[in-house]
């Protein structure tokens, strides 16, 4: 008989808060030194206007990013946004934990402000010294920035498709209309294509953007961000629009 492919081990909870302990200890000396040798910080917004005129999309402002857009994208990759510094510890400690159990790299545990960051700062490295330069750099940014803002800038430079950033052009491509516009579901599939874009394009493979959807509304339900009717009505849109609808 072949065998069988085995599943991952769960997460102890209990353990998280040791792992918290372990990491605060390690990490927090370090960090210390980074703060001095790392950059201000003060540029990120030069950065994000820099990188989205190289890529020829929109900087969008924080009041130009739909609220629908904003919760999918908090459900699906980072739940402590609004209540977290920059690092979120919990998750942090939990990714760390699963993969020691696990035997992997699989658990990333980067905040939507350590992934802003590391496109900017750090070329989209984060593994080794990186990692927790991201985390030191991340802190920095929520000093000076709001979270509106933060949201704002990742949705603006994000890779969200091959060859492709940023959520209005994104919006354009997909579903050829503006991205004030869309529809939950549309919202959804854009939150879970910046996961991992050569994946989960659309016009690529429409198959896994349609599944990687799916993830995105049930986390929205278990975040409370909307309701298993609303979820399930999103299911049923195409994955792609076939008409233009203006705006773009």
């Amino acid at each position: 008989m072949g065998s069988h492919p085995r599943l991952p081990t769960p997460v102890n909870v209990g353990r998280v808060g040791a792992v918290i302990a372990v990491l605060a200890a390690v990490v927090a000396p370090i960090v210390a030194t980074l703060w001095v040798s790392t950059p201000d910080v003060s540029d990120v917004q030069v950065r994000v206007a820099a990188v989205t005129r190289g890529h020829g999309v929109v900087m969008l402002k924080p009041d130009q990013v739909p609220d629908l857009l904003a919760k999918a994208v908090v459900a699906t990759e980072d739940s402590r946004f609004y209540t977290h510094h920059g690092i979120d510890t919990v998750g942090q400690a939990r990714a760390v934990l699963y993969d020691v159990t696990n035997r992997c790299f699989c658990e990333g545990g980067s905040t939507i402000t350590q992934q802003l960051v590391k496109q900017l700062y750090l070329n989209g490295s984060d593994r080794g010294r990186d990692k927790v330069i991201d985390m030191v750099l991340a802190l920095k940014v929520e000093q000076v920035l709001s979270k509106q803002q933060i949201m704002a800038d990742y949705l603006s430079e994000i890779a969200t498709g091959f060859g492709r950033y940023g959520v209005t052009e994104a919006a354009c491509v997909y579903f050829k209309t503006s991205l004030g516009n869309l529809t939950l579901g549309q919202y959804a599939l854009l939150a879970g294509v910046t996961q991992a874009p050569s994946v989960y394009d659309p016009t690529v493979n429409p198959s896994a953007a349609e599944q990687r959807r799916s993830d995105v509304l049930r986390d929205m339900v278990n975040e409370r961000y909307i309701t298993a009717a609303q979820a399930a009505a999103a299911e049923l849109e195409p994955v792609l629009a076939t008409n233009s609808q203006g705006g773009c």
